[in-house]
Order: C-alpha cells, then structure tokens, then sequence
C-alpha cells in the first residue's frame, strides 16, 4: 500500500506556508515535502514539523531565479560557485529540518555555450552533490522535466536522467520520478517503473495533463500505484498536484479509492 507525503508547495496554498504543515497533519499526512526552504523561516517550519510529529521527505536545492524561469543550476558552467554555494546553503538547512532527500535540478540549455562543457558540468556538479549529501547522510535525487512544461531543460526524458546517474556513477544518486512529467513527456509509465525500480528514489505524482489530483486527467493512477507496489517500492509517494476545487475537497480520491480509511 503506497504510503503518501503531501507536498505544501502545491497543496494547503489556502493558508499560509508555516500554517501548511497544521493543515496537512489534520488532513492525515504524515510526511510532507516542498520546493524550497530559503526564503522561509527555518526554525518556524522545524517547529510546525515538530508540534504534528511530520517526517519531511525532500525539498529541492537551490535553483535559481525559479519565478523567471530558471529551473537549476546544477549544467551551467558559469555559475559552479554558485552551484556549490547553494549545495552548503541546502545542507545547513537540513541539518535542522533533517529531510530524507535532497532534489537538483539540472538547469536549461544555456545558449552560447555548448552542451558538452554543459553536461560535464552537470556530471560534476551533480557528483559533487552526491558527495556532501552522502557525508549528511541524505540522499540525492536528479529529477526530469517534461518539455512543455520546461523546454530547454536538459534532462526532458527517464532516459536523459539515467544516463547521467550512470555517467556520475556516485552510489548516493538515484532518480526523484514524476509520474505527471513521465506521462507527459514519454509514456510507458509502469514499464519504466517495472524497469528502473532499484534506481527510483522517490516518487511523486499529479494527474496528466492539466497536473490535478489523480481522477481528473487520463492516468489510470490505482494501475500506477499497483505497480509500484508490485515493483517493491517502499518509499513515499508525494502529492505534487495543483487541487481541483479546493485541497481537502481534492483529497476525496484517498478514501473513494481506498488507500485511506476512517
């Protein structure tokens, strides 16, 4: 039976961020997630995770201007020091709030500079990462992004996100999967999932193709999760949907479906 982590960058945005977390463990949660940490208050989040007794999942690394368009760092080869900086921002952070993962995001094509000297600077960016997650004990995971919804982004397919794992070959790396991106942007969702299951870290999703709750797009999700379950995967499987009508109301699906009761 999957267990399911709510993630308070798309879920709960009635309320005010910190407020999230309250609304969430009254809503059954027991683990959450979120984009970024850094223009939080840190020790009001590690408080709210503390008072609901709420495990964090995962939060994103630093990756740039986000609002403009930015979608990582991690392949730009003028901004290493950057990268780097970011890396240490993110892992003082989790020393407080302790998640279990850390997410990078690769970054768009940078024009004028060729996509070479971009991914080996996104090999060695993410290896270094791997590295000082490792030394915190945290997981690192490298997520893809469907095109339409990032084009440019370098990592746009399972494939293109496996490849580079295999090219940073740091045993501390695996792959966040977004069954919303994975649907979007190539298919064969359960194939991939029976395929690659002993390098999927985390898994997050949203229904396709406008990214609301399972029920109300074209993923069959109950023969998603039963696939996972089938695979052996263990691990959380967090709600990075935008609600349809409301984030209680969207919630329905849990108990229609039969994943939660009470």
């Amino acid at each position: 039976m999957p267990r399911f982590a709510a993630n308070l960058s798309m879920l709960f945005t009635e309320a005010p961020f910190v407020e999230r977390f309250d609304r969430a463990a009254a809503a059954g949660f027991r683990a959450v997630e979120f984009l970024f940490p850094y223009e939080e208050d840190v020790g009001a989040v590690g408080a709210a995770l503390r008072r609901n007794g709420l495990e964090l999942v995962l939060f994103n690394l630093p990756a740039g201007d986000f609002a403009a368009g930015d979608r990582g760092l991690a392949s730009d080869p003028s901004r290493r020091a950057v990268f780097r900086d970011g890396v240490a921002r993110a892992l003082a952070i989790a020393t407080e709030l302790r998640p279990g993962r850390l997410n990078c995001l690769a970054g768009k094509a940078v024009p004028g500079i060729g996509l070479m000297d971009q991914w080996s600077t996104l090999i060695e960016n993410v290896r270094f990462a791997a590295e000082e997650a490792e030394n915190a004990g945290i997981k690192l995971l490298v997520e893809p992004l469907n095109a339409f919804d990032a084009p440019g982004y370098l990592l746009a397919t399972t494939d293109q996100a496996l490849r580079l794992i295999a090219e940073v070959d740091h045993p501390n790396l695996a792959l966040q999967f977004d069954v919303y991106h994975a649907q979007r942007g190539e298919g064969n969702v359960t194939q991939t999932i029976r395929r690659e299951i002993a390098r999927i870290g985390h898994v997050q999703i949203a229904d396709s193709p406008d990214r609301g709750q399972p029920g109300t797009g074209e993923i069959n999700m109950p023969f998603v999760l039963g696939a996972l379950d089938a695979a052996g995967y263990d691990g959380w499987v967090s709600l990075e949907y935008r609600p349809i009508g409301g984030t209680e109301a969207s919630l329905g699906w849990l108990k229609d479906w039969g994943y939660w009761t009470g």
